[in-house]
Formats: structure tokens, C-alpha cells, sequence
């Protein structure tokens, strides 16, 4: 299975490296995404949008014959979304890393900007769950994975079309959430779970940890979405 891995901010397809060879192992294709502007100045990313970042990852679907599985870490959820609405038809299952899927309108969420761009604020300002499985030597390294992101992606709202989308197959793994807390969420109807509540064939997988398994437990992660697709 072809399988399209999409990072969340501030991070590159290095990121899933450990992940995506695991994956190759057991038998998938994996291709992992930098999306544009990563890392680039505010001279030349400042024009970029979440509409772009989707089209890129839209752009990797049309390539092939045959539907594939998208994969979003965190922001990147909001990426994949947006390519299951664009290609709904194309899109065997979606895979959501800690993250969910977004209501039409919706951003990421609001960082600082710096010098036009958004850099990783590092470790302090995340709660400690969702840090906790990094130890100093893990952070160092995620550290080297870090890039700044183009100003408009994390708040940029996402534009949803195709209702198709419902019927993809979604697979949740979550991490900082238990999966019994995340249901009850779910059950509450809160706006922001509208989608997440649409959707007609939802699983939900606990990967106990931190927001950053393909750092932290990346084995276990490669198993997860593996299982998922099976």
C-alpha cells in the first residue's frame, strides 16, 4: 500500500525516517512530505497557505493509479484532511497522529511569528504530557528536525467541499488522550468534533505517550498504521 506521510509543523519528511523503513519492512511504499516553505525565509514563503500545503499532498495523490493512505501528525492533520476532501475518492484510509480532523474554517493553531515566519517555540511552552516521553538527549535531536514554518499555515482556516469525505475510513491513534477520554469527547458533540462526529467508520487506537511518537516510540507508530491499513 502506498502510503503518503505528512508532518506536522515545523517538521520535514526526515522526521518519519525511523517510521517510514519500518513500514517499507512490512511490505507498504511509504513516501514522506516537506511541505513548501519549511524552513524557507519570509521572502520566499511568505505567499504560502494551507490551501498550498493540501494541493502538494493533492499533488502526490494524483501521481499514482491506485487510492492511497494519507498520514497527518498534529498539524499535519489538518493537510490531510483537506486532500481527503479534494480526493475523496482517492483516499483509502486516513490516518490522524494525534490530531483530529478540522471543521470547515478551522486553523491549526496561533504561534508567534518572527521575522515573517513561525519558528518552533520550543519545548517550555507544550504541556508536559505532551513532552514527557522526550527525554534531553530526544529533544536535542528533535531539535535538528525543527524548521520554521510559513506565517500564514498555522492559522490559515481550511476550506472543506466534498461530503465524500465522511465515508473515508479514519484511524485515530492517540497518544496524549486515552482512547476512553477521547470517545466520551467525541460523545459530548462539542463544534469542534462536528467532523470528527461525521465521519462513518471511525477507529480509534491508543499509542500511550507524548504528541511526538515518531520520535519517542516511532516502532510502535509504524506498527500502529500498519495495523490500520490491514
Amino acid at each position: 500500500m502506498e502510503i503518503v506521510l505528512v508532518p506536522g509543523l515545523w517538521l520535514t519528511a526526515s522526521s518519519w525516517d525511523t517510521v517510514a523503513d519500518d513500514l517499507t519492512r512490512s511490505g507498504h511504499r511509504p513516501r514522506a512530505l516537506t511541505l513548501p516553505g519549511v524552513g524557507i525565509a519570509a521572502s520566499g514563503s511568505a505567499h504560502f497557505g494551507i490551501a498550498d500545503w493540501i494541493a502538494d499532498v493533492t499533488r502526490v495523490i494524483d501521481q499514482g493509479d491506485e487510492p492511497v493512505v494519507i498520514v497527518g501528525h498534529s498539524g499535519g492533520g489538518n493537510v490531510v484532511w483537506g486532500a481527503a476532501d479534494a480526493r475523496p475518492e482517492r483516499v483509502a484510509r486516513v490516518i490522524l497522529v494525534d490530531t483530529f480532523a478540522p471543521t470547515d474554517g478551522a486553523g491549526i493553531w496561533e504561534f508567534a511569528v518572527v521575522d515573517g515566519v513561525v519558528p518552533f517555540p520550543g519545548w517550555a511552552s507544550f504541556d508536559e504530557v505532551e513532552i514527557a516521553d522526550l527525554d534531553v538527549d530526544a529533544r536535542r535531536r528533535a531539535d535538528d528536525e525543527m524548521l520554521s514554518v510559513p506565517a500564514r499555515i498555522p492559522t490559515d482556516p481550511i476550506s472543506l467541499h466534498d461530503d465524500r469525505r465522511h465515508g473515508i475510513p479514519v484511524t485515530v491513534v492517540t497518544c496524549t488522550l486515552s482512547a476512553d477520554d477521547l470517545r466520551a469527547t467525541l460523545a459530548g458533540s462539542p463544534p469542534w468534533a462536528a467532523e470528527m462526529n461525521a465521519i462513518d467508520d471511525l477507529e480509534i487506537v491508543e499509542l500511550p505517550g507524548g504528541h511526538w511518537p515518531q520520535f519517542a516510540q516511532p516502532h510502535a507508530l509504524a506498527s500502529a498504521i500498519d495495523a490500520a491499513i490491514r
